[in-house]
């Protein structure tokens, strides 16, 4: 992993945090090149999950995302390696096996029964999009309909209330799992 230098937000526009963008990235090209994983390195989850406050002529939002997002498949491809070389072929195939079954007994779901609606009054994703995105997923898991772990990170949901919608973080998890097996696999 190379020094990484991104291009600042001008005029009145917000952006990442230059100082916590350098130290996580420092942080992870460390945790990256270490051979042996240690208690407290980073990995795909780590990257996927990371926030950062947003400053005026911070770093530029959409080039630090698209870096996040190369870092994200870089950790998950090595986990992938390293599990190969520690422990074969078959025990990676096992493990992605064990992590696309938990995602099977959602896809499996009739529409509009993916995912809990949201406590009363509490906002949620629109039912439709996330039963149109878990109907997409379910079609690359099935038939190996072509779909890019870009489409399902990056994926936007409406809001909406009550019945007409899901509760955000288990949909939030689940599109976790979905792109923690996906870049391990591409």
């Amino acid at each position: 992993m190379a020094d990484t230098t991104f291009p600042r937000m001008s005029g009145w526009k917000n952006g990442y945090d230059p100082k916590q963008v350098d130290s996580f990235f420092k942080r992870a090209r460390e945790s990256f090149e270490r051979p042996t994983p240690q208690p407290g390195d980073l990995d795909s989850r780590a990257v996927r999950t990371v926030g950062f406050d947003l400053v005026r002529k911070g770093y530029h939002v959409a080039v630090v995302d698209a870096a996040l997002d190369r870092l994200e498949d870089a950790f998950a491809k090595q986990a992938r390696d390293r599990l190969i070389a520690q422990s074969g072929q078959d025990a990676w195939v096992s493990e992605l096996t064990r992590v696309a079954s938990s995602l099977r007994g959602r896809l499996v779901r009739e529409p509009g029964e993916h995912f809990d609606n949201p406590a009363p009054g509490v906002i949620g994703y629109d039912i439709d999009q996330v039963d149109d995105m878990c109907e997409k997923v379910n079609a690359y898991f099935t038939q190996g309909v072509a779909m890019s772990v870009d489409q399902v990170r990056r994926v936007l949901f409406k809001t909406a209330k009550g019945t007409k919608a899901y509760d955000e973080d288990q949909v939030d998890a689940f599109i976790d799992r979905v792109v923690e097996v996906m870049a391990s696999v591409d």
